[in-house]
């Protein structure tokens, strides 16, 4: 039944092969359970509330894009946009969190309409293949540096941004304890990898946090809450207290439209929609030119359901009370370990369903266990810049913006935005479009993005 319904043998995989893929993805994004209701709690909401609208949208956003478009893309809560929604909607522009809530709700509508009539399908073939690999490297190089940070790795530093960690000080025992595990972490999952076994990446999760364990229970780490380093011994197992749901499910609907100002709230809602397409077309452009899925003309097969799937899952997740859900790079995780269909994300979907019952098991996983997964795939991702032609300045110059915004400007979008812009102008400016046969829509795409660094 499940070689037939995800066409297993056609993608040169097996059952066993995907489950441990979706536990892989499924590990790598398992912080969002926790990272998200410290996020939106700062716009006034419940965090058990949250933490449950969590796992059920990523539950039910992975399951769509597992039977609609048998794709091993998970979705979740969209990191950037969590914050965008308790930072500057509620906390700086002063709405309450229902109306952010709405504003998502009908970015989810608008997404939905945009995907059923092909212009987000037409928006990503527009792109061409050079930015394309772009964006798979710059999206590693982001996974990448996501779990350097996530490790204490890399930490920040007045003089020059960001620097090493030193390893020294008071905080040895918590940080710096840390960081040696995720090192190790690291060169463990890289031993597994080149000695080829299988699952090579979710084993190395699981033996970095065994480490951790050992490492509390004996004194040599020690949790530090103000330093964001808790304990990685689980503190239970199960919880079976959902009371708290009720606050958050439906509370989309009992907005007081009398205090919303349509202005406003428009530039509201089309952020929310801007960022949330290229997001997630970043993610599906990286992550299905990693799996070696995009066809000859750099195309996705089958990617209107895909597209569909994560428009319902945006409107989904606000009624059940969390930010936008989008497509995560991550996934890229599970398709490093070998997964090519729609039973990696049913895996993933089902581990975020469980979630809202052994959430003190899953949210006992530390950062620096999930960290040398990230800086893995970040590698892996990297495959992707032997595409890019580095003889044809036109393409290359283009390519290199793309790839160094994502990192440097701590977002996806950013980087396709520079990448398309100065790929269309290089381009114009040379004399190159008649030959690169720019499209209407990358002129149109262009000016857009130009228009959003001016307005927004």
């Amino acid at each position: 039944m499940l070689e037939k319904f995800f066409k297993l043998e056609q993608n040169n995989t097996t059952v066993k092969t995907e489950i441990i893929a979706g536990f892989t993805t499924f590990m790598t994004m398992a912080y969002i359970l926790a990272v998200n209701p410290n996020i939106l709690s700062v716009a006034g909401m419940n965090p058990s509330a949250v933490l449950i609208a969590t796992a059920l949208a990523s539950f039910m956003g992975t399951l769509l894009m597992a039977l609609l478009a048998n794709y091993p893309f998970a979705l979740a809560p969209g990191m950037g946009l969590n914050a965008y929604f308790a930072y500057t909607v509620v906390v700086s522009m002063g709405y309450s969190w229902q109306v952010a809530l709405f504003a998502v709700f009908v970015e989810g509508v608008l997404f939905i309409i945009l995907s059923l009539t092909n212009v987000r399908e037409a928006i990503f073939n527009a792109i061409p293949m050079t930015l394309k690999s772009a964006v798979g490297v710059g999206i590693g190089l982001f996974i990448a540096f996501i779990g350097l940070q996530d490790a204490k790795l890399i930490v920040h530093s007045d003089a020059t941004l960001v620097t090493y960690q030193t390893f020294k000080g008071d905080t040895f025992h918590s940080v710096g304890v840390g960081a040696i595990l995720a090192l190790l972490g690291v060169l463990i999952t890289a031993v597994l990898l080149v000695k080829q076994i299988k699952g090579g990446i979710l084993l190395g999760i699981l033996i970095t946090w065994v480490l951790g364990i050992l490492c509390e229970l004996t004194g040599i780490y020690v949790p530090s809450p103000d330093a964001g380093m808790y304990s990685v011994i689980p503190s239970g197992i199960v919880s079976l207290d959902f009371s708290s749901f009720k606050e958050t499910f439906g509370a989309v609907f009992t907005v007081d439209f009398g205090t919303l100002k349509i202005g406003n709230f428009l530039i509201i809602m089309f952020s929310f929609l801007f960022v949330d397409l290229f997001d997630t077309l970043g993610a599906l452009i990286g992550v299905s030119s990693k799996a070696d899925m995009l066809d000859e003309d750099g195309k996705l097969p089958q990617i209107k359901p895909a597209l569909l799937s994560d428009a319902i899952a945006t409107c989904v997740g606000a009624l059940f009370g969390t930010s936008t859900t989008t497509t995560y790079v991550e996934s890229a995780s599970g398709v490093t370990a070998g997964g090519r269909t729609g039973l990696t994300s049913l895996t993933t979907a089902l581990l975020f369903l469980l979630s809202v019952i052994f959430s003190p098991l899953f949210l006992s996983i530390p950062s620096f266990a999930i960290a040398p997964a990230l800086i893995i795939v970040g590698f892996y991702m990297m495959g992707s810049v032997m595409k890019i032609d580095f003889e044809d300045m036109a393409e290359a110059i283009p390519a290199f913006l793309c790839i160094i915004a994502m990192p440097l400007a701590y977002s996806i979008s950013e980087g396709i935005s520079i990448g398309v812009i100065s790929w269309t102008v290089i381009n114009l400016l040379t004399g190159k479009a008649g030959e690169k046969k720019i499209s209407i829509l990358m002129y149109v795409l262009t000016i857009l993005f130009i228009l959003k660094y001016i307005f927004l």
